[in-house]
């Protein structure tokens, strides 16, 4: 089976994302004081990190050329954590601020692409895990930043 155009570049866009994501927490990671934060940034990362290479792996077993690279956009997101941590009294509660929206728009991205159900089942199996992890982030953000 090969994958239509449409969702090959649907694929790529959360492979490039996961790659920004990743990214994104370790940069968080080296920008936070706690220990507990540093350690929870780092393994959202590694987790980011799986599924990039998940997604590959999907991408490449449908015949379809997995991207490389993250997106402008994440690159920026970054910059703007970077400085948005320099410039605020209470820096881990600005980055986790930043980490939970990002990972609301993950998770909004997962949702509208898994409703066109054009994948294969292990397709949208391993979507369906991811995003169900994604959820996991964003609750556990919402407690840390209640603590911090």
């Amino acid at each position: 089976m090969k994958y239509s155009e449409k969702v090959s570049n649907q694929l790529n866009e959360l492979l490039e994302k996961n790659y920004d994501a990743e990214k994104g927490y370790l940069n968080a990671a080296e920008n936070v004081d706690s220990t507990r934060l540093k350690i929870f940034f780092k393994n959202r990362a590694s987790e980011r990190s799986e599924f990039a290479k998940n997604l590959r792996t999907e991408i490449l077993s449908y015949g379809q050329i997995p991207e490389d690279n993250g997106t402008f956009t994440g690159a920026m997101h970054r910059n703007w954590m970077s400085l948005k941590s320099l410039f605020t009294s209470n820096d881990e509660e600005a980055i986790l601020e930043e980490a939970l929206r990002g990972e609301k728009a993950s998770f909004d991205e997962y949702c509208e692409i898994l409703k066109d159900n054009e994948f294969a089942p292990s397709t949208e199996k391993m979507l369906d895990r991811q995003k169900i992890k994604i959820q996991s982030a964003i609750n556990s953000l919402m407690v840390e930043e209640e603590l911090a």
